[in-house]
């Protein structure tokens, strides 16, 4: 790794090196930038608490490491009455690893308020598919009237459940897919899930913030 902005603590990934900056070595929410997404810097990468977010103008992998990191913990997810109703009466059936390839490309196509793009691009999608079949990502496919409707997918990395992203195309069908994403996290001892950055969303579901040493801890543990 070659230390790029001393003051910002950014590192410049090597092309053969897999390595990562340790927790003591990264200051903002940016950490490193290039790579390239062989499967073993992927996992690398989320074992070491990084996740890869876009490709930029240069062909440069963008790693993250929130100061804030945005978790939740499967046993405190927020069911109101609304999604219980859509649980038990809108007739979704639910599926788990059936479908991920329609579940990303969803992901990535779906119009999402306060984004002019996606930052899935088929290498996102290409890296990803290959961790899916190498078994260390999962989907949650959500359906009604035998349609896609709605999902998510994410990593398993430590007992830890890496949310990447979800997708929904009537109400409250990925809501159904994260409320059934928790029950099989606390039936298979799934510690926490990360959804790495805030928003109202995920708030609303009960998500909260952390700081980032205390995400590391639980990571490590």
């Amino acid at each position: 790794m070659e230390l790029l902005d001393a003051d910002e603590k950014v590192y410049l990934l090597e092309e053969n090196d897999f390595s990562f900056p340790s927790l003591d070595m990264m200051n903002n929410d940016l950490v490193a930038i290039g790579g390239d997404f062989h499967p073993q810097r992927l996992i690398n990468a989320y074992q070491n608490g990084l996740f890869p977010w876009f490709i930029d103008e240069n062909n440069y992998i963008h790693w993250y490491s929130p100061n804030k990191r945005m978790i939740l913990y499967p046993e405190e997810f927020k069911v109101s009455k609304s999604l219980n109703k859509s649980i038990k009466n809108k007739g979704f059936v639910i599926k788990s690893n059936e479908n991920f390839d329609e579940i990303i490309k969803n992901c990535a196509n779906i119009k999402r308020k306060h984004e002019d793009e996606t930052w899935i691009s088929d290498e996102f999608i290409q890296a990803y598919s290959k961790l899916f079949d190498l078994g260390y990502v999962f989907s949650i496919e959500c359906y009604l009237d035998d349609e896609l409707v709605g999902g998510l997918y994410g990593l398993l990395i430590n007992n830890i459940f890496c949310g990447e992203s979800m997708f929904s195309k009537v109400n409250d069908a990925s809501k159904v897919a994260f409320y059934h994403l928790c029950n099989q996290a606390k039936a298979n001892g799934i510690k926490m899930i990360d959804c790495q950055v805030y928003n109202e969303h995920l708030a609303s579901l009960g998500a909260k913030e952390i700081n980032r040493e205390e995400y590391f801890k639980i990571l490590k543990v």
